[in-house]
């Protein structure tokens, strides 16, 4: 087996080798193949990679390269955890939004949304090799904004693919540490799009426990949250992380325009001091302070997927997939994210039901958003552009939504027209 990971010069990457190198023995992997069109990211994280792999005994051979093609050849996976435009452009865009009185979040509102408008030609490309030089093999995108990037390369690049997230392994991981029980025996009713999804339920060793989750969210977790009790009692579903942005727009602008850096500048002092780390020629593991940076359990959710399409587990697994028939107020065609089995054919979501009746308009206007949003950067569409601003709950005004557009259009010369 060969995997290829597009973007391996990230400071993520040490994670996933970690990953491979732990699994190696139960994934049948011949080459891992790191591509990044930066030569530094490159010979730095490809460093302490290869330095890893040799302490590990070579379980598998370790390339690096800097062209897309040699890179994708032969792949049976092929991992995209790519940032377009780095974390300044995040940085830039995170400020315009706040200038304008708007939330300002690399996945959602206009900030996601000029990342998408970046992002989605660039993968579409790999999916273009792809299709040219590794006919066949499976997709797995990491890439931000996640759902609106797997929609793209499944409606537009002729691939196959899974979308990846690590929040919904992160709540798992979470629930199996608080409650003392396996991971493995925790089961989630999840149901949303990528960074706006809800639990409906949670087992344990079968046992419906959301009662007993949600009263200890009340008890312990109320403050940290941000909603009052009597929200969270009527709701009666843990809401994602990333919703606080919606539920809570007002006090999270609030919050974002006093802080005195943006997270793209937090984030690049980690990456500074993790790029140094990764410099020391004595270093060959992965090292503590990866932690700051997020991402937490990426490795874990990324190895254990492939290795459930390699081995036919038929495993349980929440991802980004087409709906099919899975989420039936929401199109067919629509990519979701919901828990689906996975094995050697790929990804079959599970039947979630309809809707309840406070989350089923959030997600039908923010699945509008998305596939505009999709159709905008793929036609380089400025009229789509504006509709799928114009639908989106975090950008008040069309007005706005109009000049942030072109704001964003002019400084990363999309040619939207």
């Amino acid at each position: 087996m060969k995997i290829c990971v597009i973007g391996g010069g990230s400071t993520y990457t040490p994670e996933l080798v970690e990953g491979f190198i732990q699994n190696f023995e139960r994934l049948p992997l011949k080459q891992l193949t790191l591509m990044d069109l930066s030569a530094e990211r490159l010979t730095v994280v490809g460093g302490l990679a290869e330095r890893m792999v040799k302490v590990a005994g070579r379980p598998f051979e370790l390339e690096l390269t800097p062209e897309l093609t040699s890179a994708v050849a032969g792949a049976d996976f092929v991992i995209t955890q790519v940032r377009v435009g780095g974390q300044q452009a995040r940085h830039e865009d995170t400020v315009l939004a706040l200038e304008h009185g708007v939330i300002g979040q690399e996945t959602t509102g206009v900030v996601g949304f000029a990342k998408a408008l970046r992002t989605i030609p660039v993968l579409l490309k790999v999916s273009q090799e792809m299709r040219a030089h590794a006919p066949g093999a499976m997709l797995i995108n990491f890439t931000n904004p996640a759902g609106l990037v797997t929609e793209a390369l499944l409606k537009y690049g002729g691939v196959r693919c899974i979308g990846l997230c690590n929040s919904p392994i992160g709540t798992q991981m979470a629930l199996a540490k608080r409650y003392a029980v396996p991971a493995s025996s925790i089961v989630l009713d999840y149901v949303g799009l990528n960074h706006f999804a809800w639990i409906r339920g949670v087992t344990i060793a079968g046992r419906e426990v959301l009662d007993e989750v949600m009263a200890d969210l009340l008890e312990s977790d109320l403050p940290s949250l941000g909603y009052h009790r009597d929200f969270l009692t009527a709701l009666h579903m843990i809401p994602s992380s990333y919703l606080r942005y919606f539920y809570l727009q007002h006090e999270t602008l609030e919050h974002l325009q006093q802080q005195p850096q943006t997270r793209a500048q937090e984030v690049m002092a980690i990456e500074a001091t993790l790029l140094e780390k990764y410099r020391q020629p004595q270093l060959s593991e992965k090292p503590a302070e990866l932690e700051k940076r997020g991402g937490a359990y990426y490795s874990t959710a990324a190895v254990a997927l492939i290795r459930a399409i390699a081995t036919n587990a038929g495993e349980r697994h929440i991802i980004n997939v087409r709906n099919g028939s899975a989420l039936p107020d929401l199109p067919e065609e629509s990519v979701v994210e919901v828990p689906a089995i996975i094995d050697a054919s790929g990804a079959k979501p599970l039947a979630m039901g309809r809707l309840e009746p406070p989350i089923r308009g959030w997600l039908q206007l923010l699945k509008s958003y998305e596939v505009l949003a999709v159709e905008a950067a793929v036609e380089r569409s400025y009229h789509k552009a504006l509709l799928a601003l114009s639908c989106h709950p975090l950008v008040p005004s069309v007005n706005k939504a109009r000049l942030l557009i072109a704001a964003i259009n002019d400084k990363y010369r999309l040619g939207l027209h």
